[in-house]
């Protein structure tokens, strides 16, 4: 048995069956594992739970810094802003980061905590000169992180009973990025 495959497994059950469906019976049972296996890779529920967001975080960061290598993301903020809110959304990540809230494992949060200050970091040294670049890379940080994470959580719920489009909550991030940083 594979941690990673476990972690393949947990994040299949996550996208079916939101977080309630990632327990340690159910990934062995995809597997084909006792989960007295996955408690010697993970501990517990939790331990697997939080390999799991640690993982999502790691991809994300993976994504987002592939983007900034080429400066990509410096030069286009759609970049960004699909890379956040696909991690979000289709990839789980907003339901995982609020059931760990409303269990009270906000301790959970720092590799997440970790990637959201390095993002900042390398977003505001794109740009040297500018006086207010970490100021405004904190800002599009939050804005993407706040827009993605709600929209994960409320948009497709939202969405249909207001005929939005699936892109509206990215759009919306996208404009008020672009008045963030058009500000002197």
């Amino acid at each position: 048995m594979a941690r990673e495959e476990a972690l393949a497994a947990a994040r299949d059950l996550l996208l079916s069956g939101g977080p309630a469906a990632v327990t340690l019976k159910a990934v062995g049972e995809r597997m084909g594992v006792g989960h007295a296996n996955l408690i010697h890779h993970f501990g517990s529920a939790a331990g697997l739970q939080g390999a799991l967001m640690d993982r999502m975080v790691r991809d994300l960061a993976e994504r987002i810094a592939a983007g900034l290598k080429d400066g990509a993301v410096a030069l286009e903020p759609g970049l960004l802003m699909t890379a956040v809110f696909d991690a979000f959304g289709r990839g789980g990540a907003s339901q995982m980061a609020a059931w760990l809230i409303l269990a009270r494992e906000q301790d959970r949060a720092e590799s997440f905590a970790g990637v959201v200050r390095d993002l900042a970091d390398r977003l505001a040294a794109l740009a040297p000169d500018d006086a207010r670049a970490t100021e405004r890379a904190r800002a599009l940080v939050t804005t993407a992180a706040y827009m993605a994470f709600a929209d994960g959580l409320i948009g497709p719920v939202l969405r249909p009973m207001l005929d939005a489009p699936e892109d509206q909550g990215r759009d919306l991030a996208l404009k008020l990025t672009a008045a963030l940083l058009a500000e002197p």
